[in-house]
């Protein structure tokens, strides 16, 4: 198989929208898929070129590519994230980036900062675990017991934290699929990815951002409470925050609309392809 073949089965990745439009790249966060941006990125795709696509171990994604070796460290998602720009041929691309997938679109664009345009960062956090006077919503403790549940209740796991995550009993059917999302993805994938989120801390690469930010926060998040956008503001060079009326850790899914208007409102018209 060619090698760009072979990179977009790899990844899944899935190319609509406007064929000579501005490229606008979606990344999904840990234990989901790109179907999660079913309900965003239509809104973009008569305007953009819109790439979908899923890390290895999740969605439709080639699970034999996955090495540990890797993917313990956000770096080697990263790594695919660029490599799926690079065979495609994208610059300056806006990013729209769910949960652990803003961190590892900063360190692309540090890597890479003339593949993307923009980040748009949905619900994102530089460290997940609270240390000192920064606040990031887990004590090591919960996640230890959380990671020791996976380890040993994969099931039991994935229908203890869809819920918590995504915090809109209202739509019951949502946490329904974001379990079924969770049991889907390769286990051994899973334990390696979620390592690599929760106890990753990127607050040291926040300064180096070289594209501007928009920070999408929600008002009532479990996972990333509204202190780390404020964080995320202060040291997010060229950042706007703005704080959703919503709740839970997905609003691109629980609150399409509000994350539609708010990115459409930050981005303007799209430039010319």
């Amino acid at each position: 198989m060619p090698l760009r073949e072979s990179l977009l089965v790899r990844n899944n990745v899935r190319v609509a929208g406007v064929p000579d439009g501005p490229p606008m790249v979606f990344a999904h966060g840990f234990g989901c898929d790109q179907n999660m941006w079913r309900f965003v990125e239509p809104d973009f795709a008569s305007r953009y070129r819109t790439v979908l696509f899923d890390y290895v171990g999740c969605g439709n994604s080639d699970r034999g590519a996955f090495q540990a070796s890797r993917y313990d460290h956000l770096e080697g998602y990263a790594q695919d994230l660029l490599e799926v720009c690079e065979t495609l041929d994208l610059h300056d691309a806006v990013l729209v980036a769910h949960s652990v997938s803003c961190m590892i679109g900063l360190l692309a664009a540090i890597r890479q900062p003339s593949r993307f345009s923009k980040l748009v960062m949905v619900a994102p956090s530089p460290r997940y675990l609270n240390d000192g006077a920064y606040v990031g919503g887990f004590e090591r403790n919960d996640i230890e017991s959380l990671l020791g549940l996976m380890d040993h209740n994969y099931i039991g796991w994935a229908g203890a934290l869809a819920p918590m995550v995504m915090a809109n009993p209202d739509q019951p059917e949502l946490a329904a699929e974001l379990e079924q999302s969770f049991c889907s993805t390769d286990p051994v994938a899973a334990r390696v990815f979620a390592r690599a989120t929760f106890f990753a801390d990127n607050r040291d690469d926040l300064p180096r951002a070289p594209v501007p930010s928009l920070i999408l926060q929600v008002r009532d998040d479990a996972i990333a409470p509204l202190a780390v956008g404020e964080y995320l503001a202060r040291y997010l060079p060229q950042s706007e925050l703005v704080v959703l009326d919503a709740t839970g850790h997905c609003p691109h899914m629980s609150h399409p609309a509000l994350t539609i208007a708010a990115m459409e409102r930050s981005l303007g018209p799209p430039r010319a392809g």
